[in-house]
């Protein structure tokens, strides 16, 4: 975090730069010193912070990257891990996978021009941005594909939607039930082993 400014010792950028976020202030103050690892995102100046994956999702999240990559690659894009995908310099989301028309060079900050398909791993405190909230910003700014990962935590299972942009709404074109396998010819050829995104441990009570 930079230095604050001069003379104002009681400066607080959550509270006084509350509705004004841009991505200029956040590469300022952000993170801000003191608090629990957090994901930070913004709609239309207001800032949204959300408490980093339990490890659930941070498993999933990494076993899904490692079986996408190489498909997304000879297909000729790129996936990244979270990245912040900017609609506005007041409104931007950090995927937990973001696939990208290219590859970047050391940035931070992404438009959603560039974006093909952002990644979810749905999250208790994240259910309704994640379901609503983010697809209505990212079909807004065109983003042609979405996809939304979820692990259930009462049971051994994960469900998978990939929806395609028609008309300004985001349609589900496959869906995955009970670890079942996601397959899809768009955005490019995938087959996804939605089971092998479970904890070890939790994926031995179903075998």
């Amino acid at each position: 975090m930079s230095a604050l400014p001069m003379g104002v010792d009681d400066f607080d950028p959550l509270v006084d730069l509350a509705g004004m976020w841009t991505n200029d202030l956040a590469q300022l103050y952000l993170p801000i010193d003191g608090m629990l690892a957090t994901r930070y995102e913004a709609v239309d100046g207001k800032l949204v912070m959300s408490p980093y994956e339990g490890s659930g999702n941070s498993w999933a999240s990494k076993r899904l990257a490692r079986q996408l990559d190489d498909m997304a690659e000879a297909a000729g894009f790129a996936l990244y891990m979270t990245l912040n995908v900017v609609f506005a310099a007041h409104s931007w989301i950090q995927p937990d996978l973001v696939l990208l028309r290219d590859t970047l060079e050391l940035d931070t900050w992404v438009s959603a021009d560039e974006v093909v398909m952002p990644i979810e791993l749905v999250s208790p405190s994240s259910r309704r941005r994640d379901r609503i909230d983010k697809p209505a910003l990212m079909a807004k700014a065109g983003i042609p594909f979405y996809l939304r990962i979820e692990v259930t935590k009462s049971l051994p299972a994960v469900s998978a939607e990939l929806c395609e942009l028609r008309d300004g709404l985001y349609h589900p074109i496959e869906r995955s039930t009970g670890g079942r396998r996601l397959d899809s010819d768009v955005p490019f050829p995938m087959s996804v082993d939605l089971l092998d995104l479970l904890e070890p441990r939790r994926r031995q009570k179903l075998v």
